[in-house]
């Protein structure tokens, strides 16, 4: 066996750019006659690090060659944050003595099984149990991959450390280590291991085999910064082999020793009793990962050699030395005050700060479009926050920029997703209006020829369920159906969802699945599975699907959407090639190693980049420690280094935003420490025309303020019939009788809406109504009224809520008729309608009731669920219902009624002043009342009102004005449309013009 060399470890430092100073030096070094590259094997930690570093490899080729060129063979060796596997040279043919990798999602459910087994009730059902299952199993994957075996957490010190703490986490910790032990006898019986475990082993039998018998040809890993124990053993192979080496991004040689010390132990503690990672460690340092993967490579930083290529995008020299300034730990930061100033300076950086994330995606989006102008810069949006990258994606398309999200989107952002989600939404809500009707105007429903007729039926059910929602299942939605002649189309409908709604409480998952698949399908057709999305959707589902009938799951389907999209938000769909050549917008994990000339950063505020530590809810961090785990801030050393990365570019903008859709936020930490870096110079740096810019693009003319509205119709447009209600909008405010009379426009209830004052008035109406057609029997109204709230599907918590105040006010009503009844009063007619003509103009409306009282004449009544109007509104002419309902009565308007009208009552469900629910006013002025109309000039002074109305409005030329009376509080229906807000503030005292 030959000689082995020491080991070759380089880093490339951040202002070189890794994936073309790469390919610089590799390109020279390795290139052969005839083969050249092809003989080298490149181990890289991800695919999307393999594009990258190909789009190095051409663009050297571009620049130093017109010829072709072979590339290396590119072997990925697995990120788990990007759920990569393990490429074809690590998984070989004489590794068949490794058992095959559990399936993960079939882990993930028997996990579940086993939590209740272990926990019973306690353990929850549904979404929650699963949710603690997928937590067991990524913790279970935390322990693997740092070589933690399950008998460590039986060790001594361990359960001593369990044993003195807080309850829950003994409970957490002994249910986690049942679970643990139930699912290693199951792999065991299987013959299978977990895939952490799996790749593990496959790293120990590479790492051996290359130790016995070098490869032929070289090997040089690049940019692999995993800290695994497995991993970093095997890269200290490599480093040893005759020709390979092992290429670290952006270690920072240049970093004092002292300093390099204060970093901590990073799992070398100076004594075998101490703790691999000590209370002090600077874990969120961006150089403690790369401390930590050479103490588990075994190779001290003096060994490191610094890479001797620059890329095509280097920026000045100076920049590494001041980013390994910016992120000094703590004690050594105190050499900021005493820092040269071009030690501390960061040319070629920018920072933007905005006022809200809406603002920052229109400037960034304004720098990218800036940068294009300029041939051949590339620019990449660097950010965590896809939501931000969603918006900045949106705002190119205005200039034609097609810019792709490389991190992709959640696999319920997408359309097949979203459709699949809401098919189980309206599953487990049994039919509910909102997400049935999302459902069917799904631009994936119905697709094909019939998509119009499809998308106009489905708007006609849209308008048939607005307001409270109708009874569970679909048996009403058919009632509805049909009432809008829309019963074909429903019936088809129905055929696709009704084996859904047929499934029991304990369904087996995977039978569910198969049901909501064939529906999803049977609505959509084959576009369904079409696009990135759809095979994405396709793949999940089958996968799931064999997972649940492997694990023999079983599922209540009303949780069936909260345990999809917990899964589905666990799967990325990430778009193919394509996109502007020159445009990138990555997440943290899609640009490492990628490079570009100019930089932004997005999104850097405190909970996004960094993100939030996340304990793990399982085991506690004193129980991790212990076992050499590295705590929850480790991702936030990470984070910081991803962002020394970008700060190595030729220019880089910070961007952030003061607050976010909650509230103000917190700058990121990184952007603090850049801030007092700078100290005097931090002004220099601020980045203002691109904001100017972006604000620019959203200012418009300023608009005159709205003149109030006067509509004025045609004479032959202003002869509509009038409402006996209408004739009190009409004078109180002529605009909204004008949107509502002649516009014919209506105000929708939303749908599923809350029980509006309206809608509880129709019912009170229809309780009245049904007890008058039952023959008004003796404590009868209360059965009537539970069978009406039945029949109108009213909430549970509405009835209990209403019912009280309801109950009463029926009691009171029923005492007041049949002690009338006795009296000699007599119903004529309940909700009856009737109408009249005058002054050749239609005067209708519907009558609550009509009595005729024992002296003969005829008693109006109103029924009101709230307070009746006042005796000074009556007297004002702004409350005419009951004179008009008495002027069509004594003009035969109501069909077998007749008789002169005495009677002006409102009988109102309230509070009456005594404390009991229920009581009956009448607008009458007499006795010890001072407001009101006197009775024998009520119909009299109504018509007066009526005819000045008529006069003025119906028959004459005076415009519809807005809010005519605005201090009556009219209703709001038509606000909007009258642009309300744009006029009224500006009037000053709106009925100053009115006295005047």
């Amino acid at each position: 066996m030959p000689e082995r060399a020491g080991p070759r470890v380089y880093s490339i430092a951040a202002h070189r750019g890794f994936a073309d100073a790469l390919v610089a030096g590799l390109a020279p070094r390795y290139a052969e006659p005839e083969l050249g590259l092809a003989r080298l094997t490149l181990l890289l930690p991800s695919r999307r690090t393999v594009r990258t570093v190909t789009e190095a490899f051409v663009r050297h080729s571009g620049a130093h060659s017109s010829q072709g060129l072979l590339l290396p063979r590119m072997v990925v060796v697995g990120d788990l944050d990007l759920d990569e596997t393990l490429g074809p040279l690590l998984d070989p043919l004489g590794a068949a003595d490794i058992p095959p990798a559990a399936d993960q999602t079939r882990r993930w459910l028997r996990l579940a099984h086993y939590l209740r087994e272990v926990e019973g009730d306690k353990a929850g059902k549904g979404a929650g149990l699963l949710r603690r299952a997928w937590e067991i199993g990524r913790s279970m994957d935390r322990l693997l991959v740092e070589g933690i075996a399950p008998i460590d957490l039986m060790s001594e010190k361990v359960i001593g450390i369990v044993g003195d703490l807080a309850g829950h986490w003994s409970d957490n910790t002994r249910a986690f280590l049942m679970v643990q032990q139930y699912w290693i006898a199951e792999l065991a019986g299987r013959g299978e291991i977990d895939a952490p475990e799996r790749r593990n082993r496959l790293f120990e039998h590479a790492a051996r085999r290359w130790r016995e018998a070098p490869p032929p040809h070289p090997v040089v890993a690049a940019g692999v910064t995993s800290a695994s124990p497995a991993l970093a053993r095997l890269l200290r192979v490599v480093s040893e082999l005759e020709r390979g080496s092992v290429i670290l991004p952006d270690l920072d040689l240049s970093l004092a020793a002292d300093v390099w010390d204060e970093l901590g132990t990073a799992g070398a503690p100076a004594d075998k009793d101490d703790p691999p990672f000590g209370r002090h460690d600077a874990v969120t340092h961006p150089q403690y990962h790369l401390k930590l993967l050479l103490h588990r490579m075994g190779i001290a930083r003096e060994e490191v050699q610094p890479w001797h290529r620059a890329g095509l995008s280097a920026a000045p020299s100076l920049r590494s030395k001041v980013i390994s300034n910016l992120f000094l730990p703590p004690r050594a930061s105190a050499a900021w005050a005493g820092l040269k100033p071009e030690h501390r300076r960061l040319s070629g950086v920018r920072l933007m700060e905005c006022a809200h994330p809406g603002e920052e995606a229109q400037a960034i989006a304004v720098l990218i479009r800036q940068a294009l102008e300029v041939p051949e810069r590339r620019v990449a949006l660097v950010t965590p926050d896809r939501g931000l990258a969603a918006r900045v994606v949106a705002h190119l398309q205005r200039w034609g920029i097609e810019a792709d999200d490389t991190a992709g989107r959640p696999l319920p952002q997408t359309a097949a997703g979203r459709l699949l989600l809401l098919l189980a939404e309206a599953v487990g809500e049994q039919a509910a209006p909102v997400p049935l009707v999302a459902l069917l105007v799904h631009p994936l429903a119905g697709g094909g020829e019939g998509r119009a007729q499809w998308l106009e039926n489905a708007r006609k059910l849209d308008l048939a369920l607005r307001g409270p929602r109708p009874g569970a299942g679909l048996a009403p939605l058919a009632a509805r159906a049909e009432e809008h002649k829309l019963g074909e189309w429903w019936e088809r409908i129905e055929s696709i969802l009704s084996p859904l709604f047929t499934l029991g409480e304990a369904e087996p998952l995977s039978a569910t699945l198969g049901v909501l698949a064939d529906a999803a399908e049977a609505l959509c057709g084959e576009a369904l599975w079409a696009g990135p999305d759809g095979r994405a959707l396709g793949a999940f589902v089958e996968d799931l699907r064999e997972a649940a009938d492997a694990a023999g799951t079983l599922l209540d389907p009303r949780d069936l959407h909260a345990v999809l999209r917990d899964a589905m938000d666990r799967v990325s769909v990430r778009p193919p090639w394509g996109g502007h050549p020159r445009v990138a917008i990555y997440g943290l994990l899609e640009a490492r190693m990628s490079r570009a000339d100019l930089v932004i950063c997005g999104g850097l505020v405190e909970g996004v980049w960094p993100a939030s530590p996340a304990q793990d809810s399982l085991l506690p961090p004193a129980v991790l420690r212990a076992l050499g785990v590295p705590g929850a801030d480790f991702r936030i050393g990470l984070a910081a280094h991803d962002l020394a990365a970008a700060l190595g570019a030729p220019e880089v903008m910070l961007s952030w935003a003061q607050r976010d859709e909650g509230g103000p936020v917190i700058a990121s930490r990184f952007v603090l420490r850049v801030r007092a870096m700078l100290g005097d110079q931090v002004a220099r740096h601020h980045e203002t025309e691109a904001l100017q810019l972006a604000r620019k693009l959203d200012e418009a003319l300023p608009v005159p303020s709205h003149p109030r509205p006067q509509p004025m119709p045609s004479a032959e447009q202003r002869k509509v019939d009038v409402s006996v209600t209408g004739l009190d909008r009409l004078r109180g405010d002529p605009y909204q009788f004008y949107a509502n009379a002649i516009l014919h426009l209506r105000a929708l209830d939303g749908l599923d809406a809350e029980p509006s004052a309206a809608w509880k008035g129709e019912v009170a109406h229809l309780i009245m109504q049904r007890w008058h057609e039952a023959g008004e029997p003796p404590g009868g109204l209360h059965a009537i009224a539970q069978q009406v709230l039945s029949q109108e599907n009213a909430h549970p918590l509405m009835r209990v809520l209403w019912w009280p105040r309801l109950s009463a006010a029926l009691e009171t009503f029923e005492r007041m008729i049949l002690d009338a009844k006795a009296d000699g009063r007599e119903v004529l007619g309940v909700e009856q309608w009737g109408d009249m003509r005058y002054r050749d103009v239609r005067i209708h409306g519907r009558a609550d009731r009509i009595d005729r009282k024992a002296n003969g004449t005829l008693a109006v009544v109103d029924y009101k669920t709230g307070q009746p109007p006042s005796g000074k509104r009556v007297e004002e002419g702004f409350a005419l219902q009951l004179g008009l309902i008495g002027l069509i009565a004594e003009a035969d308007g109501f069909k077998g009624i007749d008789g002169k009208v005495s009677g002006f009552e409102y009988w109102s469900m309230a509070k009456a002043k005594d404390g009991t629910m229920g009581y009956q006013f009448e607008p009458v002025r007499e006795g010890r009342k001072k407001s009101g109309i006197s009775r024998g000039e009520f119909l009299s002074t109504t018509e007066v009102y009526l005819n000045d109305a008529l006069d003025r409005w119906i028959l004459g030329t005076e415009p519809f004005t807005a809010r005519l009376n605005p201090e009556l509080g009219s209703y709001a229906d038509y606000d909007q449309l009258m642009r309300l807000d744009e006029w009224l503030t500006s009037l000053g005292d709106p009925g100053e013009e009115d006295r005047a």
